[in-house]
């Protein structure tokens, strides 16, 4: 193809945008059009409970309008990083959706279900084979950490999704995948490089965000031999060199060497030209092919149940003597929970102060200099749920009512938003595995099942 055209609706599927700008950009025949639908930007929970990012209602609302579309144009859909984690009850929840959508607009598709969740046996296999390495500071992969993990996915690149629509799916919904892995894969089919095809997925995997002012929108991508152009549906929204520009450092190591399945793209030499006042075109990309196949590695464990409170106070005299006022706190939690059987080993009691040092903790340059009122999260993380929410309801007391030097008030210390005082969050996960693994292809860690739907 001389040129492959991509919209993207949205940053993450569920996010919204506005209908007009999905019209707007059929208008202009695009090839494909997609959103993601998640990230690990929200934190391990969602991987570990197998919920949803965003709410079922929001996501049905945007695909409705994608499926209608499609439909309508004869144009395949792409949904990855199902459900905002890409487990297997994220891509089952999302394929509901699909088919409860299809269903009510009497709409008919075949549809391609891409998994990304690993097979624990074979991951430790490779483990020990010395075929998986650590990222981010953590320690080798060993089979114990593989399977005390509640879920691994792994993050595919563009070679699932482009057998998938090699099959013929018009609707595509994926596990966990690298941003741009659907983008690319409609690039690379069209037979253009993978330079081109890696930069417009970086510029497509969040929707409109290269483009100015900032709102969920869509995002039109024609992509060339050398060259990828940007430009947002909206008519209010317009990209600039700046804004393109400073969209592509983000997420990444490096702001110009991103690394991603089989290679690294280079954009230290890019160049970025306005072809009129709402449209960019990017040039210069270069890709450079890996000698080994890896595939990144996402998974948690459980850590703990938690239980939260939050209160706040405007006592000069307390936010004074705050830091000593909070040591106490924390001793006398320790003495009345050991009372009733917890001991201090046995939980973790964490006090975010906002207005002090709650944003940066102990990195906080202004932390002398504390706001005229506080407020404090306080977390209790246990074993078990009601492990958690004794050890909360102690504290939430002692924040309340303990004594301070030069107190005025008599009664309570603190004021309390909400009722209940107490708020259960339920099981607490951490990450624990944040590694790679080799691979004998881009697809053998991904299946892919087909229905008529």
């Amino acid at each position: 193809m001389a040129e492959v055209r991509l919209l993207s609706t949205t940053a993450i599927l569920g996010y919204g945008f506005p209908a007009e700008s999905l019209t707007r950009g059929m208008a202009r025949r695009p090839d494909l059009i997609g959103a993601d639908a998640g990230s690990v930007d929200p934190g391990p929970y969602y991987l570990g409970s197998g919920k949803g990012f965003t709410s079922p209602r929001a996501v049905k609302r945007d695909l409705q309008l994608m499926l209608r579309a499609a439909s309508d144009h004869g144009v395949p859909v792409v949904i990855s990083t199902a459900g905002g984690a890409g487990g297997q009850p994220h891509l089952e929840a999302t394929a509901a959706i699909a088919r409860e959508i299809a269903a009510e607009d009497k709409l008919g598709f075949k549809m391609a279900l891409i998994g990304s969740e690993q097979d624990q046996e074979l991951l430790a296999t490779r483990a020990e084979a010395g075929q998986t390495k650590p990222l981010a500071g953590l320690p080798p992969l060993t089979r114990e950490t593989i399977e005390a993990s509640t879920r691994i996915v792994g993050l595919m690149g563009p070679e699932p999704y482009r057998a998938a629509l090699d099959a013929g799916a018009q609707v595509i919904i994926a596990g966990r995948s690298t941003d741009p892995a659907p983008w690319a894969a409609a690039v690379l089919r069209g037979g253009l490089g993978h330079a081109e095809a890696w930069y417009a997925g970086k510029m497509l995997e969040c929707g409109a965000e290269p483009a100015l002012p900032k709102k969920e929108d869509c995002l039109f991508v024609t992509v060339g031999d050398g060259y990828v152009e940007c430009e947002p549906t909206n008519p209010i929204r317009r990209c600039t060199p700046l804004s393109v520009a400073n969209f592509a450092l983000h997420e990444n190591s490096s702001p110009i060497r991103h690394i991603e399945p089989g290679g690294i793209l280079d954009t230290s030499d890019c160049r970025f030209d306005a072809v009129s006042d709402r449209a960019v075109r990017i040039s210069g990309m270069r890709w450079e092919p890996a000698e080994r196949l890896t595939i990144k590695l996402e998974g948690v464990e459980l850590a703990g149940f938690r239980s939260i409170t939050i209160c706040a106070t405007r006592d000069p005299v307390l936010i004074a003597n705050i830091e000593p006022y909070l040591a106490k706190v924390r001793e006398v939690v320790a003495d009345k929970s050991a009372a009733f059987g917890i001991a201090p080993e046995a939980y973790r009691l964490i006090i975010r102060s906002y207005g002090l040092n709650g944003v940066m903790g102990d990195l906080e340059p202004l932390a002398n200099k504390p706001a005229h009122e506080l407020c404090f999260v306080v977390e209790a993380v246990c074993e078990t749920q009601e492990q958690a929410a004794a050890v909360i309801g102690m504290a939430r007391l002692t924040m309340l009512h303990s004594d301070f030097a030069g107190r005025l008030c008599k009664e309570g210390n603190m004021a309390i938003p909400f009722s209940p005082s107490d708020i259960d969050v339920g099981p607490m996960y951490r990450f624990n595995v944040f590694h790679t693994v080799e691979a004998m292809s881009p697809t053998e860690l991904f299946p892919i099942t087909y229905e008529t739907v």
